[in-house]
Parts: C-alpha cells; structure tokens; sequence
C-alpha cells in the first residue's frame, strides 16, 4: 500500500519555533506566554510574539507547564445553583479575568448542600485547582483550614463583612443588610406600610436580608407584622407559592408591597398577583434582589437590587490571581463590592 491510507500530520509548533519567528529568545516567549510581570517586555515585541503565535498556530503545552511549576493553572469556581441565572453571569466574570491570566476554571454546582460542599473541598484538595472562588452556604473559614495549608489560595464570597484574622483567604462581600434595607426603605418612602418579606432559606443571604427588612421597618417606627414574613427557597415556584399565601389573608392585613431575597422569587410573586387580577404596582408593588437579566424582561419590568454580577466574579479572580501570582502576601482581605437599587416599573 505504500504511504497510502497514512494521514500526514503536522510537527506542533514549539515555543522555539515562536521565538525564532518573533525574532526574540525562549525565554521572552516564556515570560509573555505566563503574564510574568517581573520582567519588562515591550508591547511592540509582546505583539510580534502574538502573531507568530497566531500564524504557527502555537498551543502551549499545560501539563509541560504544570511539571516545571508545580501548579495546575486551574481555578475552581464553587457555586449553590447553577439554575440560578445570577451565578452563570458571576462565573462568566471569573473566567474573563482567568482567560487573560492563562488559567482554565473549574465549576462546581453545590446546591447549597453541605455534603456537596465537603465533596467539592475534597476534590479541590486532590490537587485538582491552585486557588478556589467559592459560595459556600455551610462551610466557614475554619472549614477552609485545609486549603490554606495546601497552599490553595481561597476568595469566599459572603453577605456581610467578615473577620479574617490572620487567615491566608480573602472574602469579597455586598453588604446585603445595607441593600435590603435600601430596597425596603424605597417601598416606605412611597407610601407603603403593610410590607411584606418573602425570605429563603438554607442560604447565606436569608438572614441578612430579613435583618434588612426588619431594620428599615423599625427605623420608620412601622410594626413588622409576622404573617406578612413567608420563606422560599430562592426559586420562582416557592416565591409564587409564598404570594399565593399572602394574597390568602384577610384584605385589612394584605400587603400592599412585597420585597423578595432574590429576584427569582420576585417573578414568583409577580406570577401569583397577575393570576389573581390584580396589578402590579397599583395593587401591590413588587422588588427584588439580583437584576438577574429576566428581571427586566418580565411585565413589569421588575425594581430591584443590582451587585453588578460580572464585575464580582471579575474582581473575585483578580483578588485570586494577586494571590496566586505573589503580588500579595499580608494576611486575608476583606472588601466591599457596590450594589444599587434600579427603579422600574414593578415598585
């Protein structure tokens, strides 16, 4: 048969044959390939290496690289409900910031149980990842303990400031007592009285957002009236099920406004008003919290909290990488990202 039914395969491109087409020496190459910024490369010779990259169609070789490193050029990206459609758009910002760094992300769905997060703490300290962003619901920082003396660097995401000591980890936080209480305050300022929470459960953020509500309800003097407070668990059914209850009670105590944990259960709620044939806001004014992006698709157009999304999962990995990369070496981190109320149709 000679050479016939043989395919022809091209050499792969090395970084030798990189840095002799950018007219440069390996380890150039190297330095730009790793975003090593101990070393100053002019973008004009940062950009020659770029192209012949792209014209060799060079692929880095990442288990050669993990072997000379011993790193895994891997983060792990730990989240309670990837149905969630604030999660999604908060993991997309931690892979934009781990793309540019030349690291590969890791996603672990939780669903905020805390076997699964014990199964995912395991497995990161297989040595499957060098730094983990994490949403945990049950695990705390001395649950991390094991990671920091791996030399895991860690970004916890939390509701509220957190005291770090001299831990190794940095927790990037919304104050959300802050926000619920802007959001309540909002309702109060345009007449509301009878206000209702439709809280979650088994979650970080449903104690601190029910603090919120009852804090802006007690700044105005207003009473906080026990039936007009149902739990869901962050999905739409359950804050549907929770307005379906509150439209139940007598109409001397019906709410005139709800303020739901997450934006999900917002939806809910706007669901079980309109099913009713009352409206939104004339009836009873609905907001929520997230501005996942349904939340301005729906009719109305719902009021509710924005934390900027990508940009947390953005800064997430940027404090990670510092981490990672050395820049930083002081003990744990603890900062606090925007939020802001956007003002719609619903409220």
């Amino acid at each position: 048969m000679g050479n016939r039914g043989k395919t022809l395969r091209k050499a792969r491109a090395t970084q030798a044959d990189v840095a002799r087409l950018a007219g440069v020496s390996q380890a150039t190459v190297s330095y730009v390939l790793n975003n090593n910024t101990s070393v100053s490369v002019p973008v004009e010779t940062r950009q020659r290496i770029h192209d012949a990259i792209q014209q060799l169609g060079y692929i880095p070789d990442r288990n050669a690289r993990s072997l000379r490193t011993s790193k895994t050029f891997t983060i792990a990206c730990v989240i309670p409900d990837i149905t969630n459609p604030f999660y999604p758009a908060f993991a997309r910002g931690v892979q934009d910031i781990a793309d540019v760094q030349g690291y590969d992300l890791i996603l672990y769905n939780t669903d905020g149980i805390a076997e699964k997060e014990q199964k995912c703490l395991h497995s990161i300290l297989q040595g499957k990842a060098d730094g983990v962003v994490a949403t945990f619901s049950h695990l705390g920082l001395t649950e991390l303990q094991p990671l920091y003396e791996r030399n895991i660097a860690v970004v916890k995401m939390d509701v509220a400031p957190v005291d770090v000591h001299d831990l190794p980890v940095d927790v990037l936080y919304i104050d959300n007592v802050e926000a619920a209480q802007t959001a309540v305050s909002f309702l109060i300022e345009h007449g509301h009285r009878r206000i209702a929470m439709i809280g979650g459960t088994d979650a970080p953020p449903r104690d601190t957002r029910l603090l919120g509500y009852r804090q802006a309800m007690a700044a105005r003097q207003l009473v906080t009236d026990e039936l007009l407070i149902h739990s869901g668990d962050f999905t739409q059914g359950s804050g549907y099920r929770a307005m379906r209850d509150l439209l139940d009670l007598p109409s001397e105590i019906r709410p005139t406004a709800v303020f739901a944990a997450n934006d999900l259960m917002a939806i809910g709620a706007l669901m079980a008003i309109t099913e009713a044939g009352l409206h939104v806001p004339q009836d009873i004014a609905v907001v929520g919290f997230d501005d996942i992006p349904a939340a301005s698709l729906v009719n109305p157009p719902l009021t509710t909290i924005t934390h900027f999304t990508e940009r947390l999962g953005r800064r997430a990995a940027e404090m990670l990488l510092e981490r990672l990369n050395g820049d930083v070496h002081a003990p744990g981190r603890d900062e606090a990202m925007p939020y802001q109320l956007i003002i719609r149709e619903s409220a």
